[in-house]
């Protein structure tokens, strides 16, 4: 198989509604560094080119020191001030011969391996796809802390990572876009007017934004050691 596909882990963001003087994607869980366990998701993944991890500048050396143990093809991009222009940034590295690109949150650190290589597939079926669950919930249109109406959920699906495309897809979505344009890339190449696959995901690929989150995903973690 070709090594032909490449993921971005983003993980450039500082936290900021996680709080602390410790940026979310180094907070410790289950004894390495949030990013360390998230990188760890995708060694061994069939056809893997490269790992671009789009961080802050000042924090490459520590991206290389703890991400080296896992003897990842690691190469590093610097982070944007929006997500937008990380994922650019790190889709401007990727490797000449790549042909899916997979672009992952830092601070989504219990993905499975079985959903990205299915994401991955569908991908190369299809030009794009990505990870996302139902809405299990009952969802209210509200106006002026006033309930307006009920969305009818069947078709509402939450979106996760990773998202896949094929990588001149996901270029033509971000030439196309202007900044600040959406908040993931699948909505950048839905403005181009294509489809996108919806892959199965797991409600474990939970993104860590709280210190709560990170609570919940330690005992996750102790649980999928036993």
């Amino acid at each position: 198989m070709l090594n032909d596909v490449d993921v971005i882990v983003v993980a450039g963001g500082t936290g900021r509604r996680f709080g602390g003087p410790v940026a979310k994607q180094f907070q410790p869980l289950g004894g390495r560094p949030m990013l360390a366990v998230t990188a760890s998701r995708f060694v061994g993944l069939p056809g893997l080119g490269r790992v671009i991890v789009v961080a802050p500048p000042d924090a490459f050396h520590e991206c290389r020191a703890l991400l080296a143990p896992l003897g990842l093809p690691l190469r590093l991009a610097p982070a944007g001030k929006e997500r937008q222009q990380s994922v650019a940034n790190g889709l401007a590295v990727v490797d000449s011969d790549c042909a899916i690109v997979a672009v992952h949150d830092a601070a989504r650190p219990l993905v499975r391996r079985e959903q990205v290589v299915a994401c991955v597939d569908a991908a190369r079926a299809t030009g794009a796809a990505i990870l996302a669950t139902p809405v299990p919930d009952t969802v209210k249109r509200v106006r002026d802390e006033r309930i307006i109406g009920t969305i009818d959920r069947r078709d509402l699906w939450l979106a996760q990572t990773p998202q896949a495309f094929r990588v001149d897809v996901l270029r033509r979505a971000h030439a196309a876009a202007p900044q600040g344009a959406a908040t993931d890339d699948a909505a950048l190449v839905e403005r181009l007017g294509l489809p996108v696959a919806i892959v199965a995901g797991d409600p474990s690929n939970r993104k860590i934004t709280t210190p709560d989150d990170l609570v919940w995903a330690e005992a996750f973690l102790a649980r999928e050691r036993r």
